[in-house]
C-alpha cells in the first residue's frame, strides 16, 4: 500500500475552477465512475436505460462549469496531489439529486422535509486509479463542510457504507464513503436504515458553525 497523502501536498477546489480535462483525468474511462459520471441520481429514470454516456458526461460538464472560477454554482469539488488532479467528491443542495427522492436510505425512520434547499448532500467519491488506497476521502470528506457552510447549507448529510475489518468491500461500493470518513469530518451518525449503510450530518448553526 502506498503512503497516505500529506496534508501539505494536497489541495481541495471547487470543480468551476478546475478544468474539464482535469476533472476527466480523475474519472478515467474504464470504471463504474466513467460511466456513471454522477448521474446516479440526476437523471430521472433508469440511468442506463433514460440516457446515454454522452448525455451524461454532458449533464456533467454543464453541472460542474468547469473552467468556468466566476460561475454561480457547482457540484462538487476536485483534489489535487501538488499539481495532479487525484479525486472528486459530490456535494450539492439535497435537492439537486431527484433520484435521493425515491431512495429509501435517506429518509427511512426519520422526518425530513424532502424540499428543504438548506440540506446539502455527499453523494460521491471518485479516486483516480494510481492514488487509491492513500485515504483521500478524508480530505475530501473534510473539504466538503466547509465547502456547504460557507455557501449557506444549514446542515450536511451522507449515506455511506459501514466497512467491516477484514471484510473485503470493492471500490464501486465504497464510492457513497466509509462512515469513519465522515466520522472524522465531524459527521455524527442520525440512522442506521440498512444493515451496511448510515446517514451522517453535520448541522450549522446560525453563525455558519457545527452545532
Amino acid at each position: 500500500m502506498s503512503e497516505p497523502f500529506r496534508d501539505e501536498q494536497l489541495s481541495v477546489v471547487p470543480a468551476n475552477e478546475a478544468s474539464w480535462e482535469d476533472l476527466a483525468a480523475v474519472f478515467g474511462t474504464a470504471d463504474y465512475a466513467s460511466q456513471c459520471r454522477c448521474q446516479r441520481f440526476k437523471v430521472r429514470g433508469w440511468i442506463w436505460r433514460d440516457s446515454t454516456l454522452e448525455e451524461r458526461t454532458g449533464m456533467q460538464q454543464e453541472q460542474t462549469a468547469c473552467g468556468e472560477p466566476d460561475a454561480e454554482a457547482t457540484s462538487g469539488l476536485v483534489a489535487y496531489c501538488e499539481d495532479e488532479p487525484v479525486g472528486w467528491v459530490a456535494v450539492e443542495p439535497r435537492t439537486a439529486y431527484p433520484k435521493l427522492r425515491t431512495t429509501r436510505i435517506p429518509w427511512t425512520g426519520r422526518d425530513e422535509d424532502k424540499d428543504e434547499d438548506g440540506v446539502w448532500a455527499v453523494t460521491c467519491f471518485v479516486v483516480r486509479k494510481g492514488y487509491r488506497g492513500r485515504g483521500l476521502m478524508y480530505p475530501l470528506a473534510r473539504a466538503t463542510v466547509d465547502f456547504a457552510r460557507e455557501r449557506g447549507a444549514r446542515a450536511l448529510e451522507a449515506y455511506p457504507m459501514i466497512t467491516q475489518p477484514g471484510k473485503e468491500i470493492t471500490w464501486g461500493e465504497l464510492h457513497v464513503g466509509a462512515r469513519q470518513v465522515f466520522e472524522e469530518a465531524g459527521f455524527v451518525q442520525v440512522s442506521h436504515p440498512t444493515l451496511r449503510r448510515v446517514v451522517m450530518r453535520v448541522d450549522f448553526d446560525g453563525g455558519g458553525e457545527p452545532d
